[in-house]
C-alpha cells in the first residue's frame, strides 16, 4: 500500500447513516463504509465505520494523517430542541428583540399562525446598563454593580448557558467582553456565547438569534466534540480532528466548540464539495447539486463550479416551506435547499384522502420497515424495495438484510389500506410524491435564485439520490445526469475536499463618497490576523490565500449585494472601481442601476483558507463498447407504469467507455442507480457513470 503515513478518514454522520472514507496521500479511495447511526452514542457509530475501513484496506489507524468529521447532531438538536436552557442578556431597554423580532408576521392573513420558536422566552430575557454608540463610542458604562442581580436571576431561572447580545457589540465589544469576564468570576461552571464573536454585525435581532442558537447548543457540542476525541485518541488515532463547516471549510475541534453553531448543515456542505469538484474536472459549469440520503434531500446551485453561497438561513421553520417562519441564523453557509424526503421518510393518508411525504422520518432506530428491526411505519425505501429497485441481498454490502413481506406489509397497512391500493400501488405512490416534492423543491430554489434548470447537469450522490436521479430530473426538466464513483458516501468524500479556513466579517458603516481606508484597513488586519490564527491550528506550514469582500447597497435599502475586493489595502482612489464593480453586480441582479444614488458598505468579511490543490480535467474514454446486463430484475418502470425486467449490473464491472441503455439497476456497494427507461448511460474517462435522456423511438425501447 502507498503513502501509508499519510492516510487520511472522512466520517459523516447522518440522520440514518454514518459514512466513511479511508484515501491514501494521492486521494485514492481505499475503502468506504456505510453503517447504521446511532443516535444515543453518535461516536459509536463513527467507530464502527472507522474499523470498518481500516480492516478493510488492511492498513493501522496509527498510519491516519488526516481527520476530518461532519455531523448532523448540531442541526439536530437545534430542531429537536435538545441543547441547553438558554438565558438572554440585552442592553437595559432592549430586552424584547426577540419578542418585536422583524415586526411583521411571516403570513400576513393566517389568523392560527404559529410564531417561531426562539428559544428563549421573555421570562429568561434580562439586561444590563450601559450603552455603546453605533460607531463603537461608549455613552453609558456597563454597570457592573448590576452583575449580581443578573447571577441571582440566571440562577432562579436555572440557566446553564447564556447568550449576551448588548447594543453594537459589534462597533466595540468591551462590555461584552467584561460582563462575560464578570459572570464568570461567580459562575466558573457557566457557557456565555458572546455575539461580538458569534456573530459580529449590524442587525440586533439576527446577531441575538444566532448568539441564542450558539449558546443553545454549545454545551451539548462541546462534551460530544470532547468525547469523540477522547474515544478516537483511545482507538489509536494521532493527528488531530478537523470538523467540516457549513461554508465549505475545515476548522479545529477547539474552534468548533467555541461556534458549534458553524457546524449546522456542515454534512451537506460536504456533498456540495464534492460537486463542484466533480463539475470543474468533468467542465460541467452550471449543475443542480442533488444529495438524497435517508433522513432528507438537499439540492444546490454551483455555477463556475462555485457552490452558491448565502449569509444567513434559517432554523426549525414552523411553517416548512416559508421563508420567516424559523429562526434566523447569520453564519456563512453553502446555501442549499433542503426537505424531509430521504429513504426512510415516513408516508401518511390524511383524513382527506392525500397521501404525504415526510417531512417525519424513521431514522435508523428502527428504520424502514424493510429493515426488519421494528418499524411499522411505510418509507420510500419500502417503496423502493417493493417496486424492485433495491436487490436485498445487495443492500449495504449485504450487513442489513432486507425483508421485503415487510415492507409490502407497511405499504399495504398504512397507504394501501387507505386509498385501496395494494402495496405495489400503494408503492407507486410514495415514490410519485416524493420525487415531485424533490423536483419542486429545486425549481423554486431555482427560480428564486434567477435561474433555470433545464440547462444544468445534475449531479447525484447519497444513499438514495442515483436511485432516485432520473426520476427527479425528469420532472425538473433535466436531460443530463452525472453519478460520481462512490456516491453513496458522496458527502464524506467531499470533505476531503474541502480547504481548512475560517471567515470574519465585521460591520462598519462607510460609503464610498467618505472611504477611510486607514480604518478600514486596520479592521481588515485584525481580521485577517484572528482568521490566519484559527486555519494555522489546523496547518501549521503551507501557504495560505485570503479572499476579501464588502457588502454594499444604495442608501435607504435593507439588504446588501457582496462585491469582491482585491487582497490589499483600501485607499480612497478604489472608490470609482468599486462603484463601477456594485453597479454591474446589481444591473445584473436587478436588471438596472441607479444613477447618482450614494452606496453603503456595512459589512466587511475576509475568508483565510489553504491552497486547494489543482483540479486536472478528465480524460475522454479511448474506446465506446455497448454493454448487455447477463442479469436482470423484475421492476415496475418508472415511465410506463409496467412490470418491465431491468438489467442488472456491477458497477465494479464497468469500464471507461461502457454504454448501456434503460432501464438497467448498476448496482454498488452502497447504492443503486436507476438508468430508466427513457434514459442512456455511459462510462466517462474517470469512471463516472452519465445518465442522459433518450428518444425512445430512436433506442428501439
Amino acid at each position: 500500500m502507498k503513502n501509508q503515513a499519510h492516510l487520511r478518514i472522512a466520517v459523516d454522520i447522518g440522520g440514518t447513516f454514518t459514512d466513511t472514507v479511508l484515501v491514501d496521500g494521492e486521494n485514492a479511495i481505499l475503502a468506504t463504509a456505510k453503517t447504521l447511526t446511532t443516535p444515543v452514542s453518535p461516536t459509536e457509530g463513527a467507530l464502527a465505520g472507522v474499523r470498518q475501513v481500516i480492516a478493510d484496506a488492511g492498513a493501522d489507524i496509527k498510519q491516519v494523517g488526516g481527520f476530518i468529521h461532519g455531523t448532523t447532531l448540531a442541526t439536530n438538536a437545534l430542531i429537536e430542541r435538545r441543547g441547553a436552557i438558554v438565558a438572554g442578556v440585552t442592553t437595559a431597554g432592549f430586552r424584547d428583540i426577540l419578542e418585536i423580532a422583524y415586526e411583521r408576521r411571516y403570513s400576513q392573513y393566517d389568523i392560527n399562525l404559529d410564531k417561531p420558536d426562539l428559544i428563549v422566552p421573555r421570562a429568561r430575557c434580562f439586561t444590563v446598563p450601559g450603552r455603546m454608540s453605533a460607531s463603537g463610542g461608549v455613552i453609558e458604562p456597563l454597570d457592573e454593580t448590576a452583575v449580581d442581580d443578573l447571577v441571582s436571576a440566571l440562577d432562579a431561572c436555572k440557566a446553564e448557558s447564556v447568550a449576551v447580545c448588548l447594543l453594537h457589540s459589534y462597533a466595540n465589544s468591551s462590555h461584552e467582553h467584561r460582563l462575560r469576564d464578570l459572570l464568570l468570576q461567580r459562575r466558573p461552571g457557566l457557557t456565555v456565547s458572546l455575539s461580538s464573536e458569534v456573530s459580529p454585525e449590524a442587525r440586533e435581532f439576527d446577531r441575538l438569534c444566532t448568539t441564542v442558537a450558539n449558546a443553545y447548543i454549545q454545551p451539548l457540542m462541546s462534551d460530544y466534540l470532547a468525547e469523540f476525541a477522547k474515544l478516537f485518541s483511545i482507538e489509536g488515532l494521532k493527528c488531530p480532528i478537523l470538523m467540516m463547516t457549513a461554508a465549505g471549510g475545515m476548522t479545529t475541534v477547539e474552534t468548533a466548540a467555541r461556534f458549534p453553531i458553524r457546524l449546522v448543515e456542515s454534512g451537506p456542505a460536504g456533498g456540495a464539495i464534492l460537486s463542484a469538484q466533480v463539475a470543474e474536472k468533468c467542465g460541467c459549469e452550471n449543475v443542480l447539486s442533488f444529495d438524497m440520503g435517508g433522513t432528507t434531500a438537499k439540492l444546490c446551485l454551483i455555477d463556475n463550479y462555485q457552490p452558491q453561497m448565502s449569509r444567513q438561513f434559517e432554523v426549525s421553520r414552523a411553517a416548512r416551506f416559508i421563508k420567516g417562519s424559523g429562526m434566523p441564523v447569520r453564519i456563512p453557509v453553502v446555501e442549499m435547499v433542503e426537505i424531509g424526503a430521504g429513504g426512510g421518510s415516513i408516508a401518511n393518508v390524511d383524513r382527506l384522502g392525500r397521501l404525504s411525504v415526510g417531512p417525519k422520518s424513521a431514522g435508523s432506530e428502527p428504520g424502514p420497515a424493510a429493515f426488519g428491526k421494528g418499524g411499522k411505519d411505510a418509507t420510500v425505501t419500502d417503496a423502493d424495495v417493493v417496486l424492485g429497485l433495491i436487490d436485498p441481498g445487495a443492500f449495504a454490502e449485504g450487513r442489513l438484510s432486507i425483508d421485503v413481506a415487510m415492507a409490502e406489509a407497511a405499504l399495504s397497512s398504512v397507504v394501501g389500506k387507505l386509498l385501496d391500493l395494494d402495496s405495489v400501488g400503494a408503492a407507486e405512490g410514495v415514490s410519485q410524491i416524493v420525487d415531485e416534492s424533490m423536483a419542486s423543491a429545486g425549481r423554486t430554489h431555482a427560480v428564486e435564485s434567477g435561474k433555470d434548470l433545464c440547462e444544468r447537469t445534475m449531479i447525484a450522490f447519497g444513499g438514495n439520490g442515483p436511485l432516485h436521479a432520473t426520476r427527479v430530473a425528469r420532472r425538473a426538466g433535466i436531460s443530463n445526469i452525472l453519478i460520481p464513483r462512490d456516491p453513496g458516501v458522496g458527502s464524506a468524500v467531499g470533505f476531503l475536499y474541502a480547504p481548512i479556513s475560517f471567515e470574519m466579517v465585521r460591520s462598519r458603516y462607510a460609503t464610498l463618497d467618505d472611504l477611510d481606508g486607514a480604518d478600514i484597513n486596520a479592521l481588515f488586519d485584525g481580521m485577517i490576523a484572528e482568521a490566519e490564527g484559527v486555519v494555522r491550528a489546523g496547518a501549521p506550514e503551507g501557504k495560505l490565500v485570503r479572499r476579501r469582500t464588502a457588502f454594499m447597497r444604495y442608501h435607504g435599502q435593507g439588504h446588501e449585494i457582496e462585491i469582491t475586493l482585491a487582497d490589499r489595502d483600501l485607499a480612497a482612489s478604489d472608490a470609482p472601481v468599486l462603484r463601477a464593480e456594485f453597479e454591474a453586480e446589481y444591473r445584473r441582479q436587478f436588471a438596472r442601476a441607479v444613477p447618482s444614488m450614494t452606496i453603503e458598505i456595512l459589512n466587511w468579511a475576509v475568508r483565510v483558507s489553504t491552497v486547494a490543490a489543482p483540479i486536472q480535467a478528465s480524460a475522454p474514454p479511448t474506446r465506446s463498447r455497448q454493454l448487455e446486463p447477463g442479469l436482470s430484475r423484475t421492476i415496475r418502470c418508472d415511465v410506463s407504469g409496467e412490470t418491465v425486467q431491468a438489467g442488472l449490473i456491477d458497477r465494479a464491472a464497468l469500464e471507461p467507455g461502457d454504454c448501456l441503455l434503460g432501464p438497467t439497476l448498476v448496482v454498488e456497494p452502497q447504492t443503486t442507480t436507476l438508468v430508466s427507461r427513457d434514459f442512456g448511460a455511459r462510462v466517462d474517462g474517470d469512471g463516472n457513470l452519465l445518465l442522459t435522456r433518450i428518444d425512445r423511438q430512436e433506442s428501439h425501447l
